[in-house]
């Protein structure tokens, strides 16, 4: 009878993770059927991207430039501060 009991605990994990996994993938096919990065969020997303975009690229290239002349100027309001 105790043998009955110590199958029942050693299944029970495995048993149990297998019933989760397949209710989270069930959960996930029946809620929708189209991709979620395909989805619209609102109206003016690809322009916002766009816009977001542009701005980064932006920022690289202020970055680049103030790489580049950083031997020439101080790189912070504290650094040119000290240098008195």
């Amino acid at each position: 009878m105790s043998e009955i009991f110590v199958a029942a605990a050693l299944l029970a994990c495995p048993v149990g993770m297998g019933l989760m996994m397949w209710f989270m993938t069930r959960g996930k096919s029946s809620e929708s059927s189209t991709p979620v990065e395909h989805q619209p969020q609102h109206p003016d997303a690809d322009a916002e991207l766009a816009q977001l975009r542009a701005e980064v690229d932006q920022l690289h290239a202020a970055q680049r430039d103030a790489g580049s002349t950083a031997g020439a100027q101080p790189t912070s309001a504290v650094d040119g501060a000290d240098r008195r």
